[in-house]
């Protein structure tokens, strides 16, 4: 486990870690940030890797030539789509049994339910919803598994998802990255938006006591 003192520290100051990557592995820079946007959807053990700080810082080193910003996008996209497809399939084959534990660590109950309280509001456009919400974004492929969810409309919102995903915050980072107020005070720019990020999910928790039936567009969870 990565100590959470140092997991902030990469996060807050990303664009200091990523220079360093570059200047190290040049073009390996892509499988490393693949793997990382790969692990963040793909693996429900990783919900605390950076997602949206880490595409805008690396749109911003796109701005200033040191990556592709369309190699950037298509590898990053590729590596969003992949990992929600590998969740789906890890909640279809294994189900729910692997949260019986009430206090886990990291596979905690408490993800799973409010991850279903999202799909109760929004139904099949959670898992485009979704890919803007720390947590839920990671959460959300492996419970359409679990619920059953059609896998070619699945797919459909996954590929959309990753799309609007991938290129919101990685463009945002290329036209944005480079300004020189932006440049001078990184950090704060990656707190504001991760604070964006999770005022969706705050949101969610308010109103959650307020939701309506949905129109089920998956087999009901059980949580028990």
């Amino acid at each position: 486990m990565i100590p959470i003192t140092e997991l902030i520290s990469f996060i807050l100051h990303i664009d200091k870690y990523l220079s360093t990557i570059i200047q190290t592995y040049d073009s390996l820079t892509y499988v490393f940030l693949f793997l990382i946007v790969f692990l963040e959807t793909g693996i429900v053990l990783t919900p605390f890797l950076p997602g949206d700080s880490l595409l805008f810082a690396t749109g911003s080193f796109a701005a200033i030539g040191a990556l592709n910003i369309w190699i950037l996008f298509i590898v990053l996209t590729t590596a969003a789509i992949l990992g929600d497809t590998v969740n789906y399939a890890i909640g279809y084959y294994l189900g729910p049994k692997v949260f019986k534990k009430e206090n886990a660590r990291i596979l905690k109950r408490e993800y799973l339910e409010r991850t279903n309280n999202f799909y109760t509001k929004y139904g099949k456009k959670t898992i485009v919803l979704a890919r803007f919400v720390p947590i839920i974004r990671t959460f959300a492929p492996f419970i359409a598994g679990i619920g059953k969810m059609n896998y070619w409309q699945f797919l459909k919102f996954n590929v959309i998802g990753a799309i609007l995903w991938v290129a919101l915050f990685t463009f945002s980072g290329y036209f944005f990255g480079t300004i020189p107020i932006v440049r001078e005070n990184f950090s704060i720019v990656i707190i504001i938006i991760i604070i964006a990020s999770i005022i969706p999910l705050v949101i969610e928790i308010l109103r959650s006591r307020k939701r309506q039936e949905p129109k089920r567009d998956f087999t009901p969870i059980s949580l028990r």
